[in-house]
């Protein structure tokens, strides 16, 4: 009987992983750890919740590309209805799991208009504060919402402290929300490189017209803040396929920028690295040159630029069908769990 005690401690020994797994599984996030590659050992949090652009199916499909094909460890973090344990970006208030940004080495946010209580917001500020990477797509720019007085009032999108001028998306991205620069869902958009921007490792096996999404080219102010050095322009097409022809008349005269990268830092501390793009819904992932965009900017803004792949592998991981991008689009129902 010993013996045969024995035996079963060891078989549970070699099981409990799988148990603490399958525990965890209730967690209100997806946690994807990394396989075999030049990411082994580095953390990625990705942060969603936005109502329109699904960026709760953009970043998990990226999540799994960056942990299978190249061995990030992945969290990717949702708007949580804390009620039933849904996923429901029109919840503002709760995104749980930011605790992970405490051993995060880059940071990817695609959120919009989110007033996060002070004990969640608190890990993106001390993550910021410490410099570190930041990646910010589309609604990024106008991604916190906050009331005067409040104790993260800083980071709103229309910040009017000089000292931290238009919050978050100025100060640490580059820019706010300004105006939808291309027809909003009509206007797709084409990549073309920027003017001496070739041969950045971003742009590491993008070409022109790579880089397509049916979204619209939002609108920026020129020049971009200060060092913010220009990657990619957005071609706003008189349609929404990557073979649609380029509008005629002056709104590709100049191009905006639709990608660029930039330094930050808060209140005169560590310099961060950052990369945005106003591109970001989850139907622009289904541009393999899209993806291949985010995957370098990981690279690069993990330290890692040396190790951009000549062409990485952006191949999709299981299933990818997103949702087209409107208002109350999202999929209900949905738990972190049945994305694994």
């Amino acid at each position: 009987m010993p013996r045969l005690l024995a035996s079963l401690l060891l078989v549970v020994a070699f099981v409990a992983p799988s148990g603490t797994d399958a525990a965890r599984g209730g967690d209100p996030w997806l946690d994807l750890p990394g396989g075999d590659g030049p990411g082994q050992g580095r953390r990625v949090v990705l942060v969603s919740g936005d109502e329109e652009y699904r960026s709760e199916e953009a970043l998990t499909q990226l999540a799994k590309i960056l942990a299978t094909r190249h061995g990030f460890g992945c969290r990717v973090v949702y708007a949580i209805d804390p009620a039933t344990g849904e996923i429901d970006p029109n919840e503002r208030t709760n995104i749980p799991g930011l605790e992970a940004l405490r051993d995060a080495d880059v940071m990817v946010i695609a959120t919009r208009f989110r007033t996060l209580p002070d004990e969640q917001m608190q890990e993106v500020d001390t993550y910021l504060r410490r410099g570190k990477p930041v990646i910010g797509l589309r609604t990024a720019t106008h991604g916190f919402d906050y009331p005067k007085g409040g104790t993260f009032a800083m980071y709103h999108w229309r910040n009017g402290d000089a000292a931290f001028k238009e919050g978050f998306g100025r100060q640490v991205l580059g820019e706010t929300w300004i105006s939808h620069h291309g027809k909003h869902g009509t206007e797709g958009t084409r990549g073309l490189v920027a003017p001496a921007a070739a041969g950045h490792p971003i742009l590491r096996g993008i070409a022109d017209g790579d880089v397509f999404g049916p979204t619209d080219v939002y609108g920026v102010r020129l020049p971009l803040p200060g060092d913010s050095k220009a990657l990619l322009v957005g071609q706003v097409l008189s349609g929404v396929t990557p073979d649609t022809p380029p509008v005629e008349g002056d709104k590709n005269d100049p191009m905006m920028p639709i990608a660029w990268t930039k330094t930050y830092s808060i209140d005169g501390g560590p310099a961060g690295r950052v990369f945005t793009t106003t591109m970001g819904a989850s139907q622009d992932l289904l541009s393999e040159g899209f993806r291949r965009l985010l995957v370098n900017a990981c690279y690069w803004a993990a330290g890692m630029e040396d190790q951009v792949p000549e062409k990485a592998d952006v191949a999709i991981v299981g299933s990818f069908e997103p949702s087209p991008f409107r208002n109350n689009g999202f999929r209900k129902g949905v738990k972190p769990t049945d994305l694994r």
